[in-house]
């Protein structure tokens, strides 16, 4: 199930990282996330002197230079090992240029990555999920279907909120909205990395189900996006519910 590879895969992170991790807090899409860091990777094969990448600042202030051309500047700096080049990606988020604010949030944290890995001496692991995370947890879509022919009361609604609560908190984890989607409902939560997104959900869902057994047990996550229905639907069918 994909919700056992996230966890497999976050958990041989940590045994590498030897629990030295950071992870980007903002919503960044995947495909934006992919083509900054193959264009940093690029950008290391013909490395620039510090000194010129960081002359080339006034650029980012100037109209007349293309988003492409900001785009690689902001790349650079990120992997600048100068604490001014952080200062400057810093001065122009404050600017708040839509186009390229997710972009320049990318480069800011992979600046700082840079820094600590360069000034500590350390290998530090950088951890980028599409629906970002908060401190030491990463956020997750999570969505459940009631079963067919089920009449959903609101007692069973209150006992599900209530169930999915007490897993979430005892395993130092936060629902941040429950929403109702006809036939199914879906969690926005942050899960510490190291728990087992596994445990939390089937948790609620069997003490839920001591209610009148109304949801299935098998359900859906991911931390890449928020789906939408046609999604969501196309996932359950391929489970076979």
């Amino acid at each position: 199930m994909e919700q056992d590879n996230i966890y497999n895969q976050l958990k041989k992170l940590l045994e590498d990282s030897g629990g030295k991790y950071n992870i980007l807090e903002e919503q960044i899409n995947v495909e934006l996330q992919v083509e900054f860091f193959e264009l940093v990777n690029e950008l290391m094969k013909e490395k620039r002197l510090n000194q010129e990448v960081l002359a080339d600042e006034f650029k980012l202030f100037d109209d007349k230079v293309s988003e492409e051309e900001k785009k690689t500047l902001l790349a650079e700096l990120s992997n600048t090992e100068d604490p001014k080049a952080y200062r400057i990606i810093e001065k122009f988020i404050e600017t708040k240029q839509e186009n390229l604010y997710a972009w320049a949030i990318l480069s800011l944290q992979h600046s700082r990555i840079s820094l600590e890995t360069h000034f500590l001496d350390e290998q530090q692991v950088f951890i980028s999920t599409g629906l970002g995370g908060k401190g030491e947890k990463l956020r997750y879509f999570i969505v459940c279907k009631f079963k067919e022919g089920t009449e959903i009361q609101d007692i069973q609604m209150r006992v599900l909120q209530t169930e999915f609560e007490i897993s979430f908190n005892a395993h130092s984890s936060v629902i941040e909205k429950l929403s109702y989607l006809d036939a199914y409902f879906s969690i926005l939560g942050l899960i510490p990395i190291d728990v087992s997104i596994n445990e939390v959900v089937k948790t609620a869902i069997k003490e839920s189900n001591n209610y009148g057994d109304f949801i299935h047990d098998k359900f859906l996550v991911t931390n890449v996006k928020v789906l939408k229905t046609k999604e969501i639907e196309s996932h359950f069918k391929k489970m076979g519910i």
